[in-house]
């Protein structure tokens, strides 16, 4: 290892306690590109022909199963039959020691753990369901893992892998290169790269889709912005600036599919923002360090993690207000995760206590919290509901 990655790694610890989500991401933005990848290895087969190289598309979202709901295929019980005979389980990356811990959610127990690439930031189901990817930040990898097994394979070089989500139509993966101010988009089963589109602005990190999925709402951390991506033509096309200071993170497009939610870590909230045209509605306070945003079964509600307030604000979609607020006992810092097949706990990093919490939905009562490696992050409860996945840690429709 040279003087500089070891340098780096003894660093990322500390680097850890700084605050906001890309506290780590900034001290690899000065790492050069491509520094840590792993070795070329082949990717997946693809039986389908190879669009060219330049071709755009990726617009087009198949029907919701309910034109008032796009997140009707997400009730319990609805897994798909590419992902029912998987086990259930909770993929967690530990972004200082560049593992994951998987847990089986009946015992609470970490059944298994093993070394991905550097950084590892989130697990992301395929669209397919039929795979999870490990994105492994500063490894400039992808880590593709069985949910049959539970088990990695082969790394498939890709640079900077902050984040990774899919077109709706299930075309392209856009894989989020948060240090080199792309979104570069790949076929999403080899991803080979087919475009990458530069964004004027810095942090790129989080995004959701509009019900149509001709659109794309994308936040920019540390430019206190917001990109309206036109998807087919792969272009930004317009951008909506924030507060100043403001820190935007996930984003979540509302079950009626004309509100977008996104949080705001440093205001403490979430911006409602139109999904037709980006302007901002209103702002809705919630908690200190208002960061991940997750959608009931039921899809009444959208579950707020408070990283810096230990807490977690269950919002109203129909009220568009706080209905409560869960406390974690004896504090924390609940980051990224998302709900169980049932819909019955939620799940939950403790991005600064190397630990995972799990929440009953029905009471707020904390069910478990469970020891893992250090700085865990975008953990990915799988299987879940859905008929394809668009990325992240699980958003499904």
């Amino acid at each position: 290892m040279s003087r500089r990655r070891a340098l780096l790694a003894s660093l990322l610890p500390l680097l850890l306690l700084a605050a906001g989500c890309g506290s780590q991401r900034q001290s690899h933005a000065a790492a050069k590109p491509g520094a840590g990848a792993s070795p070329p290895a082949a990717a997946p087969a693809d039986p389908r022909p190879a669009p060219p190289v330049g071709a755009r598309g990726g617009g087009g979202a198949p029907p919701p199963l309910d034109p008032h709901d796009v997140y009707a295929a997400d009730r319990p019980g609805l897994l798909s039959p590419a992902a029912r005979s998987f086990p259930s389980r909770v993929y967690v990356p530990n972004s200082a020691s560049n593992t994951v811990d998987v847990i089986d959610p009946k015992s609470y127990k970490v059944v298994d753990h093993f070394p991905v690439g550097g950084l590892p930031q989130h697990i992301v189901p395929a669209y397919d369901l039929r795979r999870l990817w490990v994105t492994n930040d500063l490894g400039n990898s992808l880590t593709p893992v069985d949910p049959a097994t539970g088990r990695p394979g082969t790394p498939v070089p890709v640079e900077d892998p902050y984040n990774l989500y899919f077109t709706p139509d299930g075309r392209f993966a856009i894989v989020v290169a948060e240090r080199l101010h792309r979104l570069d988009f790949r076929d999403a089963r080899t991803m080979r790269l087919r475009r990458s589109l530069t964004v004027p602005c810095a942090g790129v990190d989080h995004m959701d889709f509009s019900a149509d999925g001709r659109h794309a709402l994308v936040s920019c951390e540390f430019s206190a912005t917001m990109l309206w991506v036109d998807v087919p033509g792969q272009r930004v096309t317009s951008t909506l600036t924030l507060r100043p200071g403001a820190m935007p993170q996930d984003v979540k497009l509302s079950p009626d599919g004309r509100t977008f939610y996104v949080a705001d870590q440093t205001a403490g909230g979430l911006y409602l923002i139109d999904a037709s045209r980006p302007r901002v509605e209103r702002f809705l306070a919630t908690g200190a360090g208002a960061h991940g945003l997750y959608v009931s079964r039921d899809s009444r509600y959208l579950y707020v993690s408070n990283r810096r307030g230990g807490s977690v604000s269950v919002v109203s979609f129909a009220g568009q207000r706080v209905a409560r607020t869960w406390v974690i006992p004896g504090g924390g810092s609940p980051d990224m995760g998302g709900v169980s097949a049932d819909g019955k706990v939620l799940w939950l990093t403790g991005r600064y206590n190397a630990e995972v919490y799990a929440l009953d939905t029905a009471s707020g009562r904390l069910l478990a919290r469970i020891p893992v490696g250090s700085g865990p992050h975008g953990l990915c409860v799988y299987p879940q509901p859905g008929r394809y996945s668009l990325g992240h840690t699980g958003v499904f429709r």
